[in-house]
């Protein structure tokens, strides 16, 4: 075990074999089907400048609670990314991308910080894939955002996954609902958790996402009464497109998101089987995002999901990206041949272990039965006639290989995995 000042930090964890391979299989799963929707592939720095998180959500509890920020050696104030958006609109402002060919279509995969208090499936460091499209106000963008998060959950095998959405409206229509939401919520302060009195002050829109004091917000005025004509028609197009498709949708009038920056649509997907409280995936349109980190205003939406919630709500396992392996065993002298055998097959393609603790055949099969399929001996008559024996670990069977039919018949007799 070693000692506690020597284990992983609270909050985190190591990732080993084979689960390392279901992270890998989950990334390339949603890789594929961004690029079958034409998005490309971004990574920003782990760390930003704290600005950029300051200016896009300075009252939401991921800022003001939850970031690791720290300031370096030099003296500059950065913060270890807690999310992915505001890094990735930092990186379309920096870098001019509003004057390239739109919509740009961003996607990413990382790491994740946030120090909130840790619990089943939630890290202080976690991994998310998002998307991000800029440059489209059409209700067609917030759809295929949408379609995309959620082909990747089917795909992944939670299939007919439930979108619920909302629309928290603009800066023409928004205004009058949050003055409707303090004043209903002012008159019934008496009744609010300590949290929610200060969310009162800070941020009203988040007293709808209360958990604890749901009885209230179920009176509380419905922003669907508030929208203008053109919040009303995004909304409605998007919900048309969505379920034009086959995709299960409906309409959550309490639904807000956590982050500041969401203009008009929001959105979480789960899934029946985990019932509403567990979202797989969330997002939504920020058409302010890229004026507060300094550039235009671009119409942007996209949609952040934590691969760790993901693949522990995954009825079974990703398929498996690892081939079937082969061993190369030897008898006593023949190390050298052995090993030479295993470049040989690497080189060929195969996935091949050998040994390297100057074993016993014995011992050499019985690590070859915890590793691999098949198990090639190098060494014996078999050898001395121009032939090997390629012992099949799951079934005890064994056959005599001549030398050069090896590198096919392992071919042949091995599952290829996609590394």
């Amino acid at each position: 075990m070693g000692s506690e000042e020597f284990q992983t930090a609270r909050g985190t964890r190591d990732v080993l074999s084979p689960e390392t391979w279901q992270f890998e299989a989950m990334r390339r799963l949603a890789l594929r089907w961004a690029v079958r929707y034409g998005y490309e592939l971004i990574e920003t720095p782990i760390f930003e400048k704290s600005p950029v998180f300051l200016r896009v959500g300075a009252s939401t509890d991921i800022v003001q609670h939850e970031r690791y920020q720290f300031v370096d050696a030099g003296g500059d104030d950065l913060t270890l990314r807690p999310e992915g958006t505001a890094a990735v609109a930092r990186a379309y402002v920096q870098h001019g991308l509003a004057s390239a060919v739109q919509p740009v279509k961003l996607c990413y995969y990382g790491p994740m910080f946030r120090r909130e208090r840790p619990q089943a499936g939630r890290f202080r460091q976690h991994t998310q894939f998002g998307v991000e499209l800029f440059g489209s106000r059409s209700p067609l963008a917030d759809a295929e955002v949408m379609l995309l998060g959620c082909r990747i959950v089917d795909a992944a095998g939670l299939r007919n996954p439930e979108i619920r959405v909302n629309s928290l409206g603009c800066d023409r229509c928004r205004p009058q609902y949050r003055r409707a939401l303090v004043d209903f919520f002012t008159a019934r302060r008496e009744e609010l958790c300590q949290d929610c009195q200060t969310r009162l002050e800070q941020n009203p829109l988040r007293l709808l996402d209360c958990k604890v004091d749901v009885a209230v917000r179920q009176e509380a005025p419905d922003l669907e009464n508030y929208w203008c004509d053109d919040c009303r028609a995004h909304i409605t197009t998007v919900i048309e497109i969505v379920a034009a498709s086959g995709q299960i949708i409906r309409r959550d009038r309490h639904l807000v998101r956590g982050l500041d920056y969401y203009t008009r649509t929001v959105f979480e997907v789960g899934h029946p089987g985990l019932g509403d409280q567990v979202a797989l995936f969330g997002g939504g349109r920020y058409d302010g995002l890229t004026a507060n980190l300094g550039g235009e205003s671009v119409p942007s939406v996209g949609f952040g999901m934590g691969i760790e919630r993901l693949l522990s709500a995954l009825p079974t396992a990703l398929p498996t990206l690892v081939p079937d392996r082969a061993y190369v065993a030897h008898l006593p002298g023949f190390e050298r041949q052995a090993y030479l055998w295993a470049l040989k097959l690497r080189d060929e393609g195969i996935a091949v272990d050998a040994d390297m603790l100057e074993r016993s055949l014995k011992a050499q099969l019985k690590e070859a039965g915890r590793r691999a399929r098949l198990a090639l001996i190098v060494g014996g008559t078999e050898w001395s006639q121009g032939n090997v024996a390629v012992r099949d670990l799951t079934q005890g069977s064994q056959d005599v290989v001549a030398l050069e039919e090896v590198v096919e018949y392992m071919k042949t007799r091995l599952q290829e995995g996609e590394l």
